[in-house]
């Protein structure tokens, strides 16, 4: 170990080399790292035959990690669209990333940039990393012009969706709720089953969600309009 308990750089190139190696395992968490600060860390620990004399050198250290070439708006921290793998950002698993950070840091006022290993593929399934969430938009069934986009992953349940509105909707938890699926022609589907994910739900992009509470007299608001 070097000097303050990081790792020295033959010991670091050797545990991230074999970890960019980990197959990936649906619903795991993966993290996507700027390939311009990847490069300098790979230059830094010598980890292509070529960066060997400047391994370990200060002239390539590569600082604390820093994903600003990722993202679009820093105060969402919602990533640019059109990102490219390995061009734009490298991949690396959960134990990668904490590595990564235990050993450099993070770049003040930013957060880690996670995603989920999903099933793609209609007839043979094979995992990827889901870089880009879907964008749903969540609104009150009270209020339904009051509408606020919030991204989710696919393998997220419906139950995750029910729990972020609440809180959004700041809904009491004594409060019996339900979900609906609001369509252009102004019909409405319920969610029922709230251990179903958004890719099984069958949820996309810009789709409108409605969080419905139950009245005091024990009757749902859309239950009592479609009575009248």
């Amino acid at each position: 170990m070097a000097e303050g308990g990081k790792a020295d750089v033959e010991t670091q190139k050797a545990e991230i080399a074999a970890l960019l190696k980990t197959p990936l395992r649906k619903a795991e968490t993966w993290y996507l790292v700027d390939s311009s600060w990847f490069k300098k860390w790979k230059k830094y620990v010598g980890f292509d035959s070529w960066d060997i004399y400047v391994m370990g050198s200060q002239n390539v250290f590569p600082g604390p990690v820093d994903n600003s070439g990722l993202l679009r708006d820093w105060d969402t921290l919602d990533i640019k669209e059109h990102l490219i793998d390995e061009l734009d950002y490298t991949l690396v698993p959960t134990e990668g990333w904490k590595k990564l950070v235990s050993w450099y840091g993070l770049k003040d006022g930013q957060e880690p940039i996670a995603r989920k290993v999903v099933e793609a593929g209609v007839f043979v399934k094979h995992c990827k990393v889901e870089v880009y969430l879907t964008e749903l938009m969540l609104c009150e069934d009270s209020n339904m012009d009051n509408i606020v986009p919030r991204r989710f992953s696919k393998a997220d349940t419906i139950g995750i969706i029910e729990r972020e509105m609440r809180k959004l909707f700041s809904v009491p938890d004594e409060n019996e709720t339900r979900l609906w699926c609001k369509y252009m022609s102004n019909t409405f589907e319920q969610l029922h089953k709230l251990d179903s994910t958004i890719q099984d739900a069958g949820l996309f992009k810009g789709q409108v969600v409605v969080i419905e509470q139950k009245n005091e007299d024990d009757m749902w608001p859309r239950d009592s309009s479609t009575l009248k």
